[in-house]
């Protein structure tokens, strides 16, 4: 939930980095969603999305995608339409992961890198990844329904040195604390 305990609606996960010096390969950093069913809420994603892809129903898709941090400010964004979710969906977990290719890379190679999560112009996370320095993927949190339809976002920052496709899969079983 947002503040005073207001059910989200739209969200936005923004993410920045600097690029690569100049002669260095690219750093190509994403931002992921997995969704889980109501029946299995810790089981295997019902669909993942990415900057290739968006959610069957169009409520998570990516409104910008880069893949060498230019630009100025956030150069990524993932929206996410709550309200417009379906009811079959219980859980979605948003994570970045870094592309390991061609050089691998932790988080703590990525210069001036953060994550910003708000609802309109509500802030409801904030992160530089300096917590996950050693890892190359994180989550960053997780959205769960509760009993009235309402969704609410708890943080969930854990950093994992998984790949990137094996890192989507996993994303989703870790419960929040």
């Amino acid at each position: 939930m947002g503040a005073g305990g207001k059910a989200l609606g739209k969200v936005e996960v923004r993410l920045k980095w600097d690029p690569s010096p100049l002669g260095e390969p690219p750093r190509h950093l994403d931002i992921v969603a997995a969704t889980y069913s109501t029946d299995d809420p810790f089981g295997k994603p019902v669909y993942l999305v990415h900057y290739d892809s968006r959610s069957p129903d169009g409520t998570i898709n990516m409104s910008r995608h880069s893949q060498t941090g230019q630009g100025f400010g956030f150069v990524e964004a993932m929206s996410l339409e709550f309200g417009r979710l379906s009811n079959a969906y219980a859980r979605v977990v948003v994570g970045v992961v870094i592309h390991q290719e061609p050089v691998p890379r932790t988080f703590g190679d990525i210069s001036n890198a953060g994550v910003l999560i708000l609802e309109g112009y509500e802030e409801l996370l904030t992160d530089d990844f300096s917590g996950v320095a050693g890892a190359t993927a994180t989550t960053l949190a997780e959205f769960t329904r509760n009993d009235s339809g309402d969704w609410k976002l708890h943080e969930m920052i854990r950093g994992s040195d998984n790949d990137p496709t094996g890192f989507m899969i996993e994303m989703g079983t870790v419960h929040h604390t």
